[in-house]
Formats: structure tokens, C-alpha cells, sequence
């Protein structure tokens, strides 16, 4: 299976996760439980983002360094980074 097909199955796993939570919260369930729904999602997005980053660097900066324009892709990602670890 490939990076995007792979991401797109976590993403709508996910999206089942947010509105299971939703419900819970509708039906005033208990907090915890719906924490763990929440950090169920929140694990989920983050594996669609690590496919869609390995996507983007084995097509789109392999492509880049291909044509001198490399360093460009490298800054793009040195940003998404210290997004997520910022």
C-alpha cells in the first residue's frame, strides 16, 4: 500500500475516532473516556502526517535534488518540523 493510501485509511479512521467522541460528549459520558478517545485520534493524525511526510520526501524532495532545487524541499520540511515540535 502506498504513503497516501496509507494516510487516507488513518485519516478516516481517525474522523470515526472524532465523531465517536462527539457522541460521547452528546451522551455526557465519562470524561475519561472520552480523553481516550480524543488521544486515540490524536495518535491516528499523527501517523497520517509521518506517511504524508515520507510521501513528500521520497517523490517530492527526491524530484527537487534531481533538479538543483533541493535545499528549497529541505526548508519546507524544517518547517513542518518545528511545527510539530514546537
Amino acid at each position: 500500500m502506498n504513503e497516501k493510501k496509507e494516510a487516507m485509511k488513518y485519516l478516516k479512521t481517525a474522523q470515526g475516532q472524532l465523531n465517536a467522541a462527539i457522541s460521547m460528549l452528546d451522551e455526557e459520558r465519562y470524561c475519561v473516556d472520552v480523553s481516550h478517545q480524543i488521544l486515540a485520534s490524536i495518535a491516528l493524525l499523527k501517523k497520517a502526517n509521518e506517511k504524508m511526510l515520507k510521501q513528500h520526501m521520497t517523490n517530492c524532495v527526491v524530484e527537487a535534488f534531481e533538479t538543483d532545487q533541493g535545499e528549497a524541499k529541505i526548508d519546507e520540511v524544517l518547517k513542518l518540523v518545528n511545527k510539530m515540535i514546537g
